[in-house]
Parts: C-alpha cells; structure tokens; sequence
C-alpha cells in the first residue's frame, strides 16, 4: 500500500554531499541516532509519557478516503488513569470523551447522543487513553519498526510503524514520528480500506490541574441516547 503523501520524501544518501553530512550531525546532536533500534525509540517514549499525570495538546485531525476529505481541530485532554477528551472546535464542534469506563460522543444541537462502554468501544483513538502511566508501545503495536523509507516531517524526528492489536482486520499500519524528546507529534493510521487519518499534536501542556469533571458527560435535556459499538465522529 503507497505511504500516506505526509512521509513519502526520502531520507537523502550518504552520497548527498554537505547538506546529508550536516543532517546526520544533527540527529547525532540531539541524540536521536544514539537511540537507533526500534525497541529503543519505543522505550524513550514510554519513560516519556509514563511518568505524566495529565497532558493536553492542540490536535488537528486530517482524513482522506471514499472519493472525500476533510479537516477538523480542537484540544485533547489526557489524565490517568483512561481518562480522555477530544474537544472538536473547527469547523463544528463536537465531543468525544471517556471517563475511562464509559465513552460519549455528541455534537451539540443534535438531537442524539451516541454511547458505549469502553471495553467494547472500537475506534482508532482509544488507545490513546491508555497512553499516560502505562505505555508500552511494543506490546499496543505489533510488529514494530523503524520506518527508515519515510522521512519525518521534522528533521531530527523519527517514525515508527506499526498494527494496532487487535485492530488488524480493519488497520494496515500505523505510523508515529516521534521527537527526540520521546514526544509523539503526529499519527497517521492507514486502513486496509484505503483510507488514511493523520493526527498532528502541538502545544503539549504536561502536568497541568485539569479537573476528573472535565470527563463526566451529560446529555442535555432532551436528547436521545443510542447505545453504540463504535463512535466514530
């Protein structure tokens, strides 16, 4: 399956001259090279996120599959332990929340709510609740690799490719571009339909008071809730 158009540069030859000796210098600088295998990039990002009570983010969602697209922004908000916000404001806003035994998701106005219990819910974000106190990104992705035929968006990055387990009937691969810091910056999850979600975080707010009720969900007055498998927005 082509790569997602995000990751499809290459990184240049040892024979690129001055501009590939500087690009090897750097990641050497910023100590991306020493962690060279995957299970080591993998150990960076668990001892990143494990030691983290909460964490927001301003996220932006991409899609492209079935002849359309579509962009979508907002903020996400993570607390231990499975707690988890994706807070859409751009173009609509829209909610999609866990408080880690119960998930939601509602777009105000509607007239329904959709919801479902955690352990049967079946979307490509929910592994991400699980991300803070726990993470152990070699056993949530099988086959785990370094992606050395894509290049990161940022240089000094790099990106690991993996499948979700569990999720293999529906997901091809997943690819993460992680920072030197052990920070993941972006997501882009391929499905074995042919469609493609990438999901990029910036502003990372590690640690911040961010209250247990910014997880409880209520449906307004009047709406209908539907009990779901999934909750795709």
């Amino acid at each position: 399956m082509p790569a997602p158009s995000a990751f499809r540069r290459q990184f240049p030859s040892p024979q690129g001259g001055i501009v590939a000796q500087v690009a090897v210098c750097l990641l050497f600088v910023t100590g991306v090279a020493a962690a060279a295998t995957a299970p080591e990039i993998a150990a960076k990002v668990d001892r990143r996120y494990n030691h983290l009570q909460t964490l927001q983010a301003d996220f932006t969602e991409t899609y492209h599959g079935a002849g359309s697209s579509r962009s979508e922004s907002g903020v996400l908000w993570l607390k231990r332990p499975g707690k988890m916000l994706w807070e859409y404001r751009e173009p609509r806003p829209k909610v999609f929340v866990t408080d880690g035994k119960t998930a939601w998701f509602y777009v105000p106005g509607e007239r329904q709510a959709r919801k479902a219990a955690v352990k049967k819910l079946d979307d490509l974000r929910s592994p991400l609740r699980y991300l803070l106190g726990k993470t152990k990104l070699e056993k949530e992705l099988a086959g785990l690799s370094l992606a050395t035929d894509l290049a990161p968006e940022t240089p000094g990055n790099i990106v690991l490719r993996g499948i979700p387990k569990g999720m293999q009937d529906r997901v091809f691969s997943v690819l993460l571009e992680v920072t030197p810091a052990g920070e993941i910056a972006r997501m882009v999850i391929d499905e074995v339909d042919g469609s493609s979600t990438e999901y990029r975080f910036v502003n990372r707010r590690e640690n911040q008071p961010v209250a247990d009720k910014r997880f409880d969900f209520s449906p307004p007055p009047g709406v209908e809730v539907i009990e779901a498998e999934g909750l795709t927005p």
